[in-house]
């Protein structure tokens, strides 16, 4: 008798178990909760031979950063900011033809009301117009290992797009001078991918999106269900992110995060006081999709992006987001398969809930507090 009991009782602790390890190697794999590191945008423009590089950094990029004169906090209220365009300038080289081109003094344009990022302004002089150009980008010697540089090269008749990181850090761009007016000769397939690897990367070290899928499928039911479920967070936050990368509706940071939050506490108190397997969890999916889409959003309205890449870049990102997505319902899938095999699976399904309930209850507080 004794043996059944302890064997059962296993069968509640270890899911839990499990449940906590996941939730501390996913809290533990990021800082925050909407990011996969922290992403740059940079455009790179062709006129002549003179260069004009903008950087647009967010303030949770300067908070990694070693500018080596300024502390973070000065960084992020200072009135001048050259040491960080004094940074910036000594980690990005450009060379034309394989000849040195010169940085200029930067400028660093701080955040404005309607701007929360920070852009830096510098220009080259190259000893002749340039046919081919080698970027390299030893930023995250500055911003930290975790630190993308998404750049766009362009140039009279033509534009590519590159993604730069700690192990990808040149780029050979070769510029086809044509016409202002003609098209683009060469496709933007190594921007699509960084757009898409961002994607992938933003809900797998988002540790929220993470939670709000495993408490969703906890208590999924059949799985035709769990693919009504996952089939309606999709739609849900594909609209809301389109919405907001576009403009059309752009609901405060300060309100949209607690409520992200808010959505996974209620999905694990459910968990909790329903008996049965919610017959309708879709539509729980499908009303808290639309706020996580403003969540994923973030990722993107970080990067100030031209309107001319924004369908692009939304288009790529949110099929890396689809694909992390994927990942995550099939690793977890198995697990919850497997629990559900088992008679003491309602109480297994308490506990780990309670444990999410907990740990959302600690990210509402924490992001109420934050403001």
């Amino acid at each position: 008798m004794s043996i059944r009991k302890n064997s059962s009782w296993l069968r509640v602790l270890l899911p839990a178990t499990l449940a906590l390890a996941l939730l501390f190697c996913v809290r533990g794999g990021s800082a925050e909760a909407h990011t996969g590191g922290t992403t740059g945008f940079a455009t790179l423009t062709v006129d002549g031979q003179s260069l004009r590089y903008t950087l647009s950094l967010s303030l949770e990029a300067l908070a990694g950063a070693k500018t080596g004169a300024l502390t973070t906090d000065q960084v992020q209220h200072s009135a001048e900011y050259q040491a960080l365009a004094d940074s910036v300038a000594r980690h990005i080289t450009i060379s034309a033809d394989s000849n040195p081109c010169v940085p200029l003094p930067a400028i660093v344009q701080p955040p404005a009301f309607q701007r929360s990022n920070v852009v830096i302004v510098i220009h080259y002089a190259c000893v002749a117009p340039p046919r081919v150009l080698l970027l390299r980008d030893d930023l995250f010697d500055a911003l930290g290992r975790d630190h993308h540089t998404i750049a766009k090269v362009e140039w009279p008749g033509g534009y590519e797009q590159v993604m730069f990181d700690p192990d990808r850090r040149e780029a050979h761009v070769s510029l086809t001078i044509g016409s202002p007016s003609a098209a683009p000769t060469r496709p933007a397939v190594s921007g699509a991918l960084g757009f898409f690897k961002l994607g992938v990367e933003h809900i797998l070290m988002g540790f929220d999106h993470i939670l709000f899928l495993f408490a969703l499928m906890l208590r999924g039911g059949s799985i035709g269900s769990l693919i009504a479920i996952v089939t309606a967070f999709t739609l849900a936050h594909s609209t809301t992110l389109g919405l907001a990368v576009f403009d059309l509706v752009r609901p405060p940071v300060r309100i949209v995060e607690p409520l992200i939050a808010l959505s996974i506490a209620y999905v694990a108190l459910e968990n909790i006081l329903v008996k049965r397997a919610p017959s309708r969890r879709w539509l729980a999916s499908l009303l808290f999709g639309f706020v996580h889409g403003f969540g994923f959003a973030g990722a993107l309205l970080e990067l100030d992006l031209p309107n001319s890449m924004l369908f692009s870049s939304l288009l790529f990102f949110n099929l890396g987001v689809e694909a992390g997505q994927v990942m995550i319902v099939a690793l977890l899938f198995p697990a919850i398969l497997w629990l559900s095999q088992f008679p003491g699976e309602r109480r297994a399904v308490t506990a780990i809930s309670a444990v999410v309930f907990i740990a959302a209850i600690a990210l509402l507080a924490e992001r109420i507090l934050r403001g």
